[in-house]
Formats: C-alpha cells, structure tokens, sequence
C-alpha cells in the first residue's frame, strides 16, 4: 500500500503511466470491449485489467496521476447510430475529466470501429469491469511542467 494513492491503481498500471510519453494514448473500456484482441496491437501488448473497477472509478484513479495533454484530452466512443447520445457513465467520466483538468471540457466523440482503430495504436489498454455500454475512451498524456521553486533549490546544491 502506498499513501495518497487510489488502491485501484495496481503496480502494473503505475508502471504503464509513468512509462507513457507525452502524447501517448491510454484507453480505457468497458467490460464488452475486445481488450486482449486490441491490447495486443499496442505498446504494451496485454490489457491492464481493473476487473472490480467501473469506468468512472476507474478514470479518477487514472487521472488522479496521469496529466492530461492541453489540446487533446480525452476522447469517447460514440453511441452507434445516435453520436449526440450521452449515456451516463460518459456523463460520469467526463467529470473525472473536468476536476483532473480543472475546468469544462468536451470529449471528442469518436465512431466505433475507428475507436478500435485508433485504439491499436494506443500505449495500453485499461479493461474494467465497466457493464454499461458505451464505456470507452481515451486519454492522451499531456506534460508534467517543472515548479520554479525546484530551479531555486537546484540551484542551491
């Protein structure tokens, strides 16, 4: 156990967050999305499994550590044959997404099949446990900007 630490952010996934770049890609899924299949495809090779975890969950663990790319940062499957349509748990995790990035935002709905795609060519995947649909999206990393004061006491070594 670690301290200040979500308890859903298991070694593996610590790892995976701490390897990612900026601009590297981490999706998050639902317990119907094809997490082994896809995860094969990405850097990582194998899905991170949260199984006890729903997506919500899930993203405010994530986005407690991982910082989000200013631009770019989060995007959301769209509801086949109805992309206006917001189900509740894309309501809940665009919440996480505005308190991690301190203010509104909107995520970038993007069509099923594409989602796949694009999906292949993330850093990981996250698989939870997630039963309502529509539960998948991805985050893109952003940048970890240095504080001023850490210039100061390197300078005073």
């Amino acid at each position: 156990m670690l301290k200040d630490i979500d308890p859903l952010l298991i070694p593996e996934l610590l790892a995976v967050l701490a390897e990612m770049g900026h601009g590297d890609e981490l999706v998050l899924c639902d317990a119907n999305f094809p997490a082994e299949a896809i995860a094969r495809s990405t850097t990582h090779r194998r899905p991170v499994r949260l199984a006890g975890a729903d997506a919500p969950a899930a993203a405010r663990a994530i986005l407690s550590l991982l910082p989000l790319d200013v631009d770019s940062p989060a995007r959301r499957m769209e509801v086949s044959g109805d992309p206006e349509s917001l189900p509740a748990v894309q309501h809940e995790v665009q919440a996480a997404v505005d308190a991690a990035l301190g203010r509104p935002s909107s995520m970038s709905p993007v069509e099923r099949f594409a989602f796949y795609d694009a999906s292949r060519r993330a850093y990981a995947v996250v698989a939870t446990g997630e039963r309502r649909l529509w539960g998948c999206f991805a985050f893109t990393k952003g940048v970890v900007h240095p504080r001023e004061e850490s210039f100061e006491s390197d300078e005073r070594r």
